[in-house]
């Protein structure tokens, strides 16, 4: 799989760009401001209908327009598709493929798949349960787009049974709650049997990755954590989860009608980073939560890779992050990827072995602040300078 053209409209800092793509490795260098990063996440966000950067759509439209554009051709296994997406904060995003309009914007889903590590990752290992969460839902959807369905109606009944609790103490009528409590678990039970199965695939990966990356710490664990016990303790069906958190759901209802919250169910649940006997969060050396980011990263890479669907792997500037041995490892595997997308503030940034195809960002002062993309095409790309990449 890989891009053969990314183009974006009043999306983050451009005003309009067009990026020629080929297999292999594409290298954007520039200094940080100059828009480099804004275009790889428009890439990502053609992938999974979101950003590594921010949790809304509103940052992504250029400041002073109305709608962003992004359009990326894809191809894979000789097949070539044309995604384009409208984000216009405040309403519905609208998507095309091959110019023919899609009922659901999540319909995309599956056309482009990439794996992006970024220095955000590093909230993967000292972030909230949050940020683990959102990156196992992310990894399923991107193997199995129906998920994004799944999550969706899980999340819209979590809305609406915690709106139901909330009432409680001002005495209101709970007597459907036990509905709300059928439809979260059927929802729930659906999400954690895809979440047990992709931790139960990517866990043995990630720890071979860490291996590799960080050979002389201890071994790196991946285990999934909820309220309903550990992981590989929970029965592996969807029914069986159902069961599980309806009886739960049973077991606490005294305690969520008191506190007007919702405890039990996936959105409770953690995915637990260990590093020898102890927890990695609060423990790990900077190194090491960097290594453990990475292996996650190369552990999806390579689980995307099992499914026969190679994902475009981009790689935002971390590079500069990485000590020799990490930057090594990285390149390894970059090298041998269909594709691979580069962002870097410095060409010392990117190691030996990733030169491929190499644009420059810089910034122009004609009309003001702007950004120009230069390299081995014979269109320039300008952007309005704006949130720094």
């Amino acid at each position: 799989m890989h891009l053969r053209r990314l183009a974006v409209a009043d999306f983050r800092s451009w005003e309009d760009a067009d990026l020629p793509l080929e297999p292999g490795v594409t290298v954007l260098v520039g200094p940080n401001g100059a828009g480099k990063t804004n275009l790889v996440e428009a890439a990502g966000y053609v992938a999974t209908l979101g950003s590594h950067r921010v949790a809304t759509d509103a940052p992504l439209v250029r400041r002073g327009a109305e709608r962003a554009i992004v359009r990326a051709t894809v191809v894979h296994h000789g097949r070539e598709l044309t995604v384009e997406l409208e984000i216009t904060p405040g309403r519905a995003n609208r998507a095309r493929v091959n110019r023919a309009p899609v009922a659901k914007v999540r319909d995309v889903l599956g056309i482009l798949r990439t794996v992006l590590f970024a220095p955000e990752d590093l909230a993967l290992v000292r972030g909230d349960p949050g940020e683990r969460r959102a990156f196992l839902d992310d990894l399923l959807v991107s193997r199995f787009p129906r998920y994004a369905g799944v999550r969706a109606d899980y999340d819209r009944v979590l809305r609406q049974r915690s709106a139901l609790l909330k009432t409680a103490r001002a005495g209101g009528d709970l007597r459907t709650l036990d509905v709300w409590d059928g439809h979260l678990a059927r929802h729930g039970g659906v999400l954690l049997a895809g979440r047990l199965e992709l931790v139960a695939g990517i866990a043995p990966l990630a720890a071979v990755a860490f291996a590799e990356v960080a050979p002389t710490s201890e071994a790196a664990a991946a285990r999934y954590r909820s309220a309903l016990g550990a992981g590989d303790e929970l029965p592996a069906t969807a029914a069986e989860l159902e069961a599980l958190m309806l009886d739960e759901l049973a077991r606490v209802r005294r305690q969520e009608v008191e506190r007007g919250v919702c405890l039990v169910g996936p959105h409770r649940d953690d995915l637990e980073l260990r590093l020898g006997d102890g927890p990695a969060k609060g423990y790990a050396s900077h190194g090491e939560s960097w290594a453990l980011a990475l292996a996650l990263r190369l552990a999806s890479y390579r689980l995307l890779c099992a499914d026969d669907v190679e994902p475009v792997l981009i790689l935002d500037d971390v590079f500069a992050e990485l000590d020799t041995r990490r930057r090594r490892a990285l390149a390894g595997v970059a090298r041998t990827a269909e594709q691979v997308l580069v962002t870097a503030a410095v060409p010392e940034d990117v190691p030996e072995g990733l030169d491929g195809t190499r644009y420059t960002v810089g910034r122009g002062e004609d009309d003001g602040p702007r950004s120009v993309l230069t390299g081995p095409v014979t269109s320039e790309l300008e952007s309005v300078a704006g949130r720094s990449s």
